[in-house]
């Protein structure tokens, strides 16, 4: 059985070890923190062999951030000289591996290690984690920073094996394809569809993209910033914390929007449907275009380049529903055979199955997919009851729809910050969440929730099949900066050190 690194001690209470899952943001802001505490032995398990998370899987021609490059870096470590306003993917991983460096957490990284098994030993209040390669590690502290959208959604199609091209998904992109003078058939219309539609344009014979729904699709207005930009933020960092505060104010100021307020959806829905118009010169394709649910109520896109890829004469539209897959293309339930070389799933996320497919076993040896069976839910998205000493990072609804999930990440760091502090203090070996405080939490979020936008669609990624809304926040950013600001420990039921 390996144990997780330890130090010598110069007290009688050994040093508190804490395993991470995960090397993406969420997993990287927790270790940094725990390094600059100095009093904790950690370890970060990544299935990958190198970090990033999210923005190392999707590599895609065209991946780019949706959240302006000034609110997407962490408030400690903010970045002063990103290329563009809106960051390019290569960019985003190259700062979380210079954070990772700077803060020297690579050495506690055990790279290629997918956990598999965490079942926590009440007995000991310890974690016991098994790898897929059957490794046993131990930690006093278990934290999950797996994220929602990590586990590509394969639709099921029929004869979606028989297709005799390269096929992959969006997030697990094959650079050995050549796509030039190729025929791309791209499943999927949405976030990374309307990134990598415009790009593969430019070189394939013909992109045909088969789109499910019609999304709403905001200008991004994006552009590089000038060396004189990027210099005066060097010379002024002061310039880059304003300028950051302004940014998130001004999409924190969107969230009424998200609320359901309907003079602010109508506004922005003419605003959407006069760029569209504007762009899109074919009427027929403008209806096909043309959403019919409200603004909001599913992920809104941004995008410079989509609608005008649309107009191009190698790329078409494709509202058919799909009937099959068969060896050289889609054939939709019209009878209509599309042709391709090579298929692209631009089909999203298994969003509403966190932490699978790891099993996590708590208290008399129930599962958390047992405590999930109606919909995953966590309080401040963070702890779940019978759960000991378990946090996760951007957990059930905690996703956002008008602001940066950086915010939310170092909230929730701080927050598990603090619970090490008070077990410190108060010499305790275990914090358990108390059942009434998680039901009467998510009780209210549920509630809070049914009056929002986000409940107006029916069916989107932030929404199980029955249509419990499990990954979005209820309400402001800021109301959740001050419920994770510090920890009540009337809310756990405490266990104590026997030292």
């Amino acid at each position: 059985m390996k144990m997780l690194m330890a130090e010598p001690q110069t007290n009688s209470r050994p040093r508190r070890r804490v395993a991470i899952i995960g090397a993406g943001f969420s997993g990287i802001c927790v270790a940094i923190h725990l390094r600059k505490s100095a009093l904790y032995d950690f370890t970060l398990f990544e299935k990958a062999e190198s970090i990033g998370g999210t923005w190392r899987d999707n590599a895609y021609p065209g991946a780019v951030c949706d959240v302006p490059s000034i609110s997407y870096s962490y408030s400690f470590a903010m970045k002063l000289d990103w290329s563009r306003k809106w960051s390019p993917q290569s960019e985003i991983l190259a700062y979380i591996e210079d954070c990772a460096h700077k803060y020297d957490v690579y050495r506690q990284i055990h790279f290629s290690t997918e956990i598999q098994h965490a079942e926590f030993d009440n007995e000991r209040s310890v974690w016991v984690l098994t790898s897929a390669h059957g490794a046993v590690h131990e930690a006093d502290i278990l934290i999950t920073g797996t994220g929602q959208l990590n586990r590509p959604l394969i639709p099921d199609i029929p004869g979606l094996e028989s297709f005799e091209g390269p096929k992959f998904h969006s997030a697990r992109w094959d650079h050995s394809v050549e796509l030039a003078k190729k025929r791309i058939a791209v499943i999927g219309s949405a976030a990374s569809a309307v990134q990598l539609v415009p790009e593969v344009a430019r070189e394939a014979a013909r992109v045909s993209v088969l789109q499910r729904t019609a999304n709403w699709i905001m200008p991004m207005g994006n552009r590089n910033y000038s060396e004189t930009e990027i210099q005066r933020r060097k010379d002024h960092p002061w310039l880059t914390r304003f300028y950051r505060w302004l940014t998130y104010l001004s999409f924190e100021a969107r969230w009424p929007l998200f609320k359901g307020n309907r003079f602010l959806q109508k506004s922005a829905e003419k605003f959407v449907l006069r760029h569209l118009e504007e762009t899109i010169r074919d009427p027929m394709l403008r209806d096909a275009l043309t959403p019919d649910y409200p603004l909001g109520s599913r992920r809104l896109l941004t995008s410079d380049h989509f609608l005008p890829a649309l107009n191009r004469e190698n790329v078409d539209l494709v509202t058919d529903r799909i009937d099959h897959i068969e060896a050289g293309g889609v054939v939709t339930a019209s009878g209509r055979k599309i042709p391709a070389d090579v298929l692209v799933l631009a089909t999203g996320f298994r969003s509403t199955e966190f932490l699978a497919p790891m099993e996590i076993v708590g208290r008399n040896g129930k599962t958390l997919q047992d405590a999930w069976s109606h919909g995953a839910e966590a309080y401040l998205g963070l702890t779940v009851s019978n759960f000991p000493n378990f946090f996760m990072m951007y957990g059930p609804n905690t996703n956002l729809g008008h602001n940066s999930i950086i915010f939310m990440i170092e909230c929730q760091t701080a927050y598990i910050m603090d619970c090490l502090r008070q077990m410190d203090e108060g010499k305790l070996c275990s914090l358990d969440l108390k059942q009434d405080v998680m039901q009467r939490f998510n009780a209210r979020i549920q509630k809070e929730l049914e009056h929002t936008v986000f409940a107006q669609a029916e069916r989107s990624w932030y929404k199980t099949a029955a249509g419990k809304i499990t990954n979005n926040w209820s309400t402001t950013t800021i109301r959740y900066w001050l419920q994770t600001r510090r920890v009540n420990l009337a809310d756990y039921r405490v266990g104590r050190d026997n030292t």
